[in-house]
């Protein structure tokens, strides 16, 4: 059931690949395949079959397989492909996977089990806390792993489609670090890296939540969809491409990035 090139070697490319045959499903025409794609990616989440205790901060998670760590990025596909595909919010898979989540979260609350939580403690998300934990971005000097955008909107956005409630101090706390660093910019606090990726999680992330206007730290009201409009007006190409001259995350590629943006704008409809 999975869907990935052997020259990568990516399995979990399976997710986004099943997001796709389902927006294509017309008359029950991928059902199967869609099916077996799902069959296949419940099969590589971190969990007991696994081994794995859920008192372990990998439990939950989605890698790149399941012999890579799983990590904050593949675990909220997996959430989105669930939710895409009408999955029940009460699922053994969603919950597994928000045990994840919220180990991910720089919060310190009963429901974070990793050492990091506290250590930060601003509400925002970093790339994993398997094994000694991982931030895009950089540590903190009592060894705190920083958050940054890209991660915390998509953290933001899991947590929604696991059915947190948005009364619930993880969700609070997120959409308060998203207050405080709200820009377009950059990717706070990894400048200009992953900037398109960070596009399409932030517009994807607040039509989650359904609000049209975003209040900023400082009390600035933020139509968020139209400045996004603006932002990627301002920086696409003259052949109608856009691309990220910091070519990480291959984001110099213009087709993938070119992607990233017209999944940014799908969510910018006014409102």
């Amino acid at each position: 059931g999975a869907i990935y090139t052997r020259e990568h070697y990516h399995k979990t490319a399976t997710t986004p690949a099943t997001m796709g045959f389902h927006a294509a499903h017309t008359e029950g025409k991928y059902h199967a395949l869609t099916a077996a794609a799902t069959r296949f990616e419940r099969k590589i989440q971190w969990d007991s079959d696994e081994g794995i205790d859920p008192s372990d901060p990998r439990y939950g998670g989605q890698g790149y397989g399941s012999k890579k760590r799983p990590d904050l990025s593949n675990t909220g596909m997996f959430i989105d492909a669930l939710e895409t595909l009408g999955t029940d919010k009460n699922d053994p898979a969603i919950q597994e996977a928000l045990k994840f989540i919220s180990n991910s979260q720089n919060l310190d609350t009963p429901h974070n089990s990793t050492k990091f939580g506290a250590l930060i403690n601003d509400g925002g998300f970093y790339y994993t806390p398997a094994g000694d934990g991982e931030t895009k971005a950089e540590k903190s000097e009592n060894g705190g792993l920083r958050s940054y955008g890209s991660m915390t909107y998509v953290g933001f956005k899991s947590l929604l489609y696991a059915g947190v409630s948005r009364d619930d101090p993880r969700v609070k706390a997120a959409k308060q670090w998203i207050a405080d660093h709200y820009t377009l910019e950059e990717n706070p606090g990894m400048q200009q890296q992953g900037l398109y990726y960070y596009y399409h999680v932030f517009a994807k992330s607040l039509a989650a939540y359904g609000e049209p206007l975003l209040v900023d730290s400082k009390g600035v009201e933020h139509h968020w969809r139209r400045d996004m409009i603006a932002t990627l007006a301002k920086r696409q190409r003259s052949d109608g491409s856009w691309v990220n001259t910091a070519d990480r995350w291959y984001e110099g590629d213009a087709a993938l990035v070119t992607g990233y943006s017209l999944l940014a704008l799908s969510y910018c409809g006014e409102k």
